[in-house]
């Protein structure tokens, strides 16, 4: 896990949020939230994602549990993750974040990308565990469903 105590502890106050102000050591958990809830939709989609690659092979019962915990994922109320002033350039913190302002700036535009990944999960968890095909057959809509975001509200990683 990413040690942000040190960066994040020059910070006073980042941004207004609701009555309050998001402090550093809420930015801090927030990140780290984020980042952790991200590491398991990675996990879930490693798994069915080298089955469908042909990298592994094909085991219906994972494939069937990966899509449940994706869909499982995509229905949690992660609104506590993203607090306005926790975006890459409210917090100054390009190597930690790579959140973009959009994501406050143009809502409900991502919430309607969280419902397009929704639905294509919820097809993929009835899919998956079928065979191979269907696994394959579905992948797609999900990965269109994690790009609706990362491509428009996610900076791109930067090369060091």
């Amino acid at each position: 896990m990413i040690k942000l105590k040190g960066i994040v502890a020059t910070l006073v106050t980042v941004s207004a949020l609701g009555s309050g102000a998001v402090i550093a050591e809420e930015v801090e958990k927030v990140i780290e939230a984020r980042q952790s809830f991200m590491q398991l939709y990675s996990f879930n989609l490693g798994l069915v994602g080298e089955m469908a690659k042909g990298k592994t092979e094909y085991d219906a019962e994972i494939a069937a549990n990966a899509a449940q915990n994706l869909l499982a994922l995509a229905k949690m109320n992660t609104g506590p993750m993203w607090p306005q002033g926790s975006s890459k350039a409210d917090t100054g913190l390009e190597e930690v974040t790579r959140a973009l302002p959009e994501i406050w700036t143009t809502y409900p535009k991502i919430a309607e990308k969280q419902d397009d990944l929704t639905t294509a999960l919820e097809t993929f968890a009835t899919v998956a565990g079928k065979d191979l095909a269907s696994l394959r057959g579905g992948m797609k809509a999900v990965g269109d469903g994690c790009k609706g975001c990362h491509e428009d509200f996610r900076a791109k990683k930067e090369d060091k």
